[in-house]
């Protein structure tokens, strides 16, 4: 009887074939549990569920009762208060994670795309910022947005959490570094780890929060004190779960290939050993993607851009493979890397150093005088950069045309002009096709030998970097378009549009700014955002009007579907150049590499769902970099200015909110805070629709882009808060910048 049911319901599901291959003993899938449970028509207890799946025995229940808990977890079922298994979706219920805010409330933001759901403080009191819960809509707050009540936490999200470690009436806490983590963990007098009040810490939690209760935990890593140089890296990359120790497995792969490029690698490849491709790269670069040569041909130019074949080492399967889709991208903070491969290869192996032979994949591209690569193909093959040059010497020979310089390097000399003239025309097509070109300041921090920020200055961009980033573009391109000839399921690099309401915003802030907008009211190209960054080229706001631009669009993604890039005004995209330290660049070279070997679209070992899963994966790990980085670069920030308390500076208003005005000061690209209350007495009010806060009865006017002359007054490291008010009346001195920087 038992062996009759089974074959029923393996005759039934969809899905029956794969989770036979899939598993030794395999239960019903997902597929055919949701469509039982939908006919069904009701919540129905385990034993019930059972009944109608045709699932007998402990062994194929408990197995079971594993897949409806993993159901649960994604959202797809529920149990009521009877443990009777639902349909979420035939539910008035809505699933999601949960972002926390400082002041104590949350935000449910929906799996399916729905409008976000405030939390208050009640309903937070069992909940932790990035928990995945299941709520029942109850009403609308007083702003009119829909207020939820939790039913039931489907998903932990925090295991650790990293902080300081304070004691208050003997009684030891953790007090989270993250203001979106509410809750104090509490920590037993016997897990303390020995750690110190006032020292940074990790914190497991053992309890999670209940309506009544704190979480509890015990630490399991003191950090340091937080003044310790390099603490704002470690507790950025604890804070945003940035994987940083290695698996010894995926360590003993990387060195299992030992330090030199076998015989048997070099077999069977295309062999550029003298072709003189150089690396072109930061002065403090370690580890070498991407190599370039150009050389004439015809009325245009033979473009080589060679690649670390990272994919011939990094195997599908691994345990090395496991890691770094796991991390998917190199974290870069300003004084650290954690890199996406161990160094035996990042830095090693897989680096194209100079004049050592390397596996590369290359892009052999022919551009005419006009810009157009009008023949592309790839190659696996084997070359030895001729040289290791950075963007400052690069710029000295073919920019500048420095004499000495050339002289010095006249080997090389007649390949880098050539590169330099294929820049020019690949920028005379970028601009034909409007490709939007930002060039946004950015800070450099330099440290001393004691490890504390000695100087802040600009980082410059020279045309040296502009020389790579399109010849870089250009095998992007030619891998996107390769990729969709030959239906190989891959990730694109998307870059969306502006949303409709992003861009009625900023219609508004570039009128108030006094800058025409293109193309009537209508949705923007491409084109049209170009032709706005030219027109404020030179003006004293163009870096605000350019910061509000960029985050008007929408954050490009990596993602199976094609639909172009915006920004680059390209209709096809994708990351190739930078193997070692980007996961879905790794995935595009085994892409290339799969039909170069003649294999046929069927047998390649990824799937359109596979490739689905790995674009989300890769995009959720880039944003989690950018995060950790951006809070590093805060508190490094605030550690910076605790010491200039008292000093003056020029600054531009750059934004403008009910509570206050941020003033950012250019030279350092540091924002603080002017609260309202110090602008003076006055009420302000804020003119949304100007950008400006105006006083009630003096009239005076602080708008968006407005400079302003300001003092520092507080800076608060655990906040990462920076306070200043303004200096007189807010008018503009003449001296320029910070007082400090004025004596030296």
């Amino acid at each position: 009887m038992a062996r009759k049911t089974r074959s029923r319901w393996r005759d039934k599901d969809p899905d029956a074939e794969r989770e036979a291959s899939r598993y030794a003993d395999p239960v019903p899938s997902r597929r055919y549990i949701l469509e039982v449970m939908q006919e069904t028509g009701a919540p129905m207890s385990a034993k019930r569920l059972f009944v109608a799946l045709g699932v007998e025995g402990d062994r194929a229940q408990d197995a079971t009762r594993r897949r409806l808990g993993a159901m649960i977890r994604d959202g797809q079922l529920m149990t009521d208060r009877r443990g009777q298994y639902g349909l979420v979706e035939r539910m008035p219920l809505i699933a999601g994670r949960v972002i926390g805010h400082r002041d104590g409330y949350g935000f449910l933001v929906p799996d399916e795309g729905e409008e976000d759901v405030y939390l208050g403080a009640r309903q937070m009191r069992e909940l932790m910022h990035g928990d995945r819960v299941l709520v029942r809509i109850h009403g609308r707050d007083t702003r009119g947005r829909p207020e939820g009540r939790v039913v039931e936490v489907l998903e932990r999200n925090t295991e650790d959490l990293v902080g300081r470690y304070v004691r208050e009436g003997g009684i030891g806490f953790v007090v989270p570094d993250n203001p979106r983590f509410q809750h104090s963990v509490a920590i037993p007098p016997r897990h303390t780890l020995k750690a110190k009040p006032g020292e940074m810490v990790v914190a497991r939690i053992t309890e999670q929060p209940g309506k009544s209760t704190q979480p509890v935990g015990h630490i399991v890593e003191v950090l340091g004190g937080a003044d310790d140089p390099g603490m704002e890296t470690e507790v950025a990359i604890r804070a945003h779960g940035v994987p940083h120790v290695w698996p010894d497995a995926a360590l003993a792969d990387a060195r299992a290939y030992g330090s030199r490029v076998s015989t048997a690698a070099k077999r069977d490849r295309l062999d550029l050993r003298k072709t003189p491709l150089v690396t072109i790269d930061g002065a403090d670069a370690r580890d070498f993607d991407d190599a370039v040569y150009a050389e004439p041909d015809g009325d245009g130019w033979r473009l080589l851009v060679a690649i670390a074949d990272v994919s011939h080492y990094v195997a599908p399967g691994t345990a090395l493979d496991d890691e770094a889709r796991h991390r998917a991208t190199s974290v870069y903070f300003p004084r650290r890397v954690v890199p996406m491969l161990p160094e035996e290869l990042s830095n090693g192996l897989c680096s194209l150093n100079p004049k050592v032979d390397r596996l590369c994949m290359v892009c052999d591209m022919r551009v005419d005088a006009q810009g157009r690569v009008t023949d592309a193909r790839f190659h696996e093959a084997v070359m030895r950069s001729a040289a290791r040059l950075t963007y400052e010497l690069v710029a000295g020979l073919v920019i500048q045309r420095d004499a000495p310089l050339r002289k010095k390097h006249a080997e090389l000399v007649p390949h880098l002009d050539r590169l330099a003239d294929v820049y020019r025309a690949l920028a005379k097509a970028r601009r034909r096709r409007g490709a939007i070109d930002f060039d946004l300041p950015e800070a450099k921090m330099i440290f001393g030998r004691d490890g504390r920020i000695r100087e802040i200055r600009p980082r410059m961009r020279n045309e040296a970097h502009k020389i790579i980033e399109e010849c870089m573009i250009a095998a992007n391109v030619q891998a996107a378009k390769f990729l969709k000839k030959h239906r190989v399921p891959t990730l694109f690099r998307v870059h969306g549009g502006p949303e409709e309401e992003k861009l009625d915003e900023l219609r508004i802030f570039l009128e108030v700014m006094g800058v025409k907008v293109p193309g009537g009211a209508g949705p923007l190209k491409p084109r049209q955002f170009a032709a706005i960054v030219r027109a404020v080229q030179g003006r004293p706001e163009e870096a605000l009007i350019e910061t509000v631009m960029l985050r008007s669009l929408s954050q490009a993604v990596y993602q199976p579907e094609n639909i172009g890039h915006f920004g680059l005004a390209l209709p096809e995209y994708a990351h190739f150049t930078s193997p070692i330290r980007r996961y879905p660049d790794l995935l595009v070279h085994r892409g290339i590499r799969h039909v170069l070997r003649g294999g046929r679209q069927r047998e390649y070992g990824y799937r359109q769902a596979d490739v689905d899963g790995l674009g989300r994966q890769c995009s959720m790990a880039e944003r989690r970099a950018d995060d950790a980085t951006r809070e590093a670069n805060d508190w490094l920030k605030c550690e910076y200015m605790q010491d200039r308390l008292g000093d003056e500076f020029t600054g531009v208003i750059s934004g403008v909110t009910d509570f206050g005005v941020f003033v950012q000061i250019p030279e350092l690209q540091i924002d603080g805070l002017v609260h309202i209350s110090a602008l003076g007495r006055d009420y302000f009010h804020r003119d949304a629709a100007r950008r400006a806060l105006v006083g009630e009865r003096s009239g005076q006017r602080f708008q968006l882009a407005d400079p302003i002359r300001v003092r520092l007054v507080r800076v608060d490291l655990d906040q990462r808060r920076i306070d200043f008010e303004p200096v007189g009346d807010g008018r503009r001195s003449e001296s320029g910048s910070g007082t400090r920087l004025e004596r030296t």
